[in-house]
Order: structure tokens, then C-alpha cells, then sequence
């Protein structure tokens, strides 16, 4: 059971952006982030000042979206992706069978090429919509800005998770035989599959029944995004944003202006949990002005096992501010191999990825 009320809180290991840039990371640091013993999660810090501007920006758009019309909403919607496009609400099921409306997310396939190849992906992969479908945008009266900050901002953490996977290829190559030269940045920087989640929490339910929130009482407090594996390569993680929604109204239109973002969580169990090797529940926190990446099952198996894949889960933010009313937002980037790149001597990313849906589902 994944109990947060158990958990302790560790720091997660942290490079400078330069160090990246410079090919200066010691192998014992990846070692320690990515390895057998880790967490299997990195912090870069230092980054360009233009990162916070963006991210408190499509953070604050992630409010304004949870808050519009139902009629709005369905517009986003992309049924024909299975709801991986777009925006989606409801029609997750956690791991007691419930639908998850606990959370909405606006996916957006955000490789810089992915428009270019489309469709002719599209078409050598039709059973694929969930990464051929076309994206799904607002328009620019109901919220101005959203779609350049959204390209603007996952160009940026895709440019700095090709940075980590340089580093991970050079010690690959030092500890792998046969390792193929460049293989994750090559992933990274080339794939057209690669899809980002920008996710509004919504403030708690004011019913405390079991039927609305998730159970405190036996533990077990994964249901606010349920203890999974990444199926990627590496993701890209910003901090969260927790807003009170009850003080400030989420603007859309020409009126539209990012939002005040609260100073810390109001509830300290909020946010990422990780389950070490151990066997522990360690709750991990990612510095507002930082980017954290996570390992994936793609990456652990194009590095022979010798990074590592971690379980995780994220909680939701309980208001804690009498009439309050607050909101966590995050945005993840999932880069992912296309889907015809390898990830191991027998399968290429499309049929791993359908192994993963089906064991899923």
C-alpha cells in the first residue's frame, strides 16, 4: 500500500544546466540518480531565465482550461486519439475502478516535427492514434497564448532532456558492450512521438465520503494518480503550481493574465512519491526554479537494466485554507522513441508500447 503518511522526504540528485552543457557529469552521479539503488530521478538546475517565465505562464493556463465551460471542454476532446490528445477528464478509471475526475489533462503531441510527419505516421501506424492523432487547440480568442507558450515551453524541456540522455549515452557506452553510439540522444532529439501532460488537479471535493476523495484512513492514497511506471524514456517534470482558485478567478479571453502562485503546498503530503528499491514510500520534491527528469521502462531497457524504472504516484493537494479553494498544476513531458526506433534486438517502440496498454488495461 502506498502510504504518504509513511513516507519520508529526500532530495533528489541535482546537476547544473552547464555541467550538461559542458559534458561534465561525473558516471557516479548517474550512477546515484539513475541506478540500481536510486530513485530514479534527477533535478537540473540553473536554468535560463526564460524557464520560470514560461512555466509560471502554462501553469497558470492550466487553471484557466480546468475552469471552462463543460461545453468548451468538448471541443478539446479527441476521442479518436482514446483521449491521449486534447483535453481529458473522467475517463481514466483508478485502481479501485472508479473514473478519475479528480484530475483534468490537455496532452499535446509537442515534438517540433510532429505536424511535418503527421500523417504519414498516421498512416504506416493506424492502430496508433493515442501518438498519430492531430492535436487539439484552443483558439486564440478563449486563450491567447496558450499554444505558443505550450510549443515554447516542451521545446525547452525536450532541448535539456536531450542533454541528460548525452549524458546517460557516455556512460552507457563506457559500461554497456555493443551500446550503440548517441542511441538516446538520437532518441530524444529525432522522435515525433514524444507527448506532454498539462494537468489540473481540481481543488478538493468539499465531501470527505469515500465515494468523492481518496481513502486516508487504511493508507492507501496512490488514487490521485495511481502507483505506475513511466513507459518512456525520460520524463521531464516541472515543479508544481498550487493556486487558490477561491481568490483568484482563472481568466480566459483577452483578459487572460497568469496567476499568483501560492508561496508552498497547503498541504504538506502533496506531491510526488516515489518507491525506492527499498521498498519505501520517499516523497521527492522538485525547486520551483528547477526541471526534474524521471527514468522510464524504454530507458531501462535500451541501458540493459543499468537504469532503472521507478514506481511512482502523485497526491493531491487538500485545501487547508478555510474557504480556500486550491488547485496543484504540473506539466510532464514524456519523450518517447518513434514508434519504429528499437528498444531492445526484437521490438520497436510500437510494439512495446502496445505490450504496455494491454498489461494496463
Amino acid at each position: 500500500m502506498a502510504n504518504a503518511n509513511a513516507a519520508v522526504t529526500q532530495n533528489a540528485v541535482a546537476i547544473g544546466l552547464e555541467d550538461l552543457r559542458n559534458n561534465n557529469v561525473d558516471f557516479s552521479l548517474l550512477e546515484e540518480a539513475f541506478g540500481s539503488s536510486s530513485l530514479g530521478i534527477i533535478v537540473v538546475k540553473d536554468l535560463q531565465p526564460k524557464f520560470h517565465e514560461l512555466r509560471h505562464r502554462l501553469l497558470s493556463y492550466s487553471s484557466a482550461l480546468g475552469n471552462l465551460s463543460q461545453e468548451e471542454l468538448e471541443k478539446l476532446e479527441s476521442p479518436a486519439s482514446k483521449w491521449l490528445v486534447g483535453w481529458s477528464c473522467g475517463k481514466e478509471t483508478l485502481k479501485d475502478g472508479r473514473y478519475d475526475n479528480l484530475k483534468g489533462s490537455y496532452y499535446v503531441n509537442c515534438a517540433s516535427g510532429f505536424e511535418e510527419q503527421q500523417k504519414a505516421v498516421a498512416e504506416k501506424y493506424p492502430s496508433f492514434p493515442e501518438y498519430t492523432a492531430p492535436n487539439v487547440w484552443p483558439s486564440r480568442e478563449l486563450l491567447p497564448g496558450f499554444e505558443a507558450t505550450f510549443r515554447e515551453l516542451t521545446t525547452l524541456i525536450i532541448d535539456i532532456a536531450a542533454l541528460v540522455a548525452r549524458a546517460c549515452d557516455r556512460y552507457a557506452e563506457a559500461n554497456i558492450d555493443g551500446y550503440q553510439k548517441g542511441y538516446l540522444e538520437h532518441v530524444v532529439k529525432t522522435s515525433v512521438s514524444t507527448k506532454a501532460r498539462l494537468l489540473h488537479y481540481f481543488p478538493s471535493p468539499e465531501s470527505k465520503s469515500t465515494k468523492d476523495t481518496p481513502s486516508e484512513s487504511n493508507g492507501d492514497e496512490d488514487d490521485w494518480c495511481a502507483t505506475h511506471l513511466d513507459h518512456g524514456c525520460l520524463t521531464g517534470l516541472t515543479s508544481a503550481m498550487f493556486v487558490d482558485e477561491a481568490t483568484q478567478i482563472p481568466r480566459i479571453g483577452p483578459s487572460f493574465t497568469p496567476l499568483q502562485e501560492l508561496d508552498r503546498s497547503p498541504d504538506p503530503k502533496a506531491g510526488l512519491y516515489i518507491h525506492s528499491r527499498t521498498g519505501a514510500v520517499v516523497k521527492v520534491s522538485i525547486p520551483r526554479d528547477c526541471l526534474a527528469f524521471q527514468t522510464g521502462e524504454a530507458l531501462e531497457i535500451i541501458t540493459h537494466g543499468k537504469f532503472k524504472a521507478v514506481p511512482h504516484f502523485v497526491r493531491g493537494a487538500k485545501s487547508g485554507v478555510e474557504g480556500g479553494k486550491v488547485a496543484r498544476n504540473t506539466l510532464a513531458v514524456f519523450t518517447q522513441p518513434n514508434l519504429w526506433e528499437k528498444v531492445d534486438g526484437k521490438r520497436d517502440f510500437a510494439a512495446f508500447a502496445k505490450e504496455i496498454v494491454e498489461k494496463n488495461h
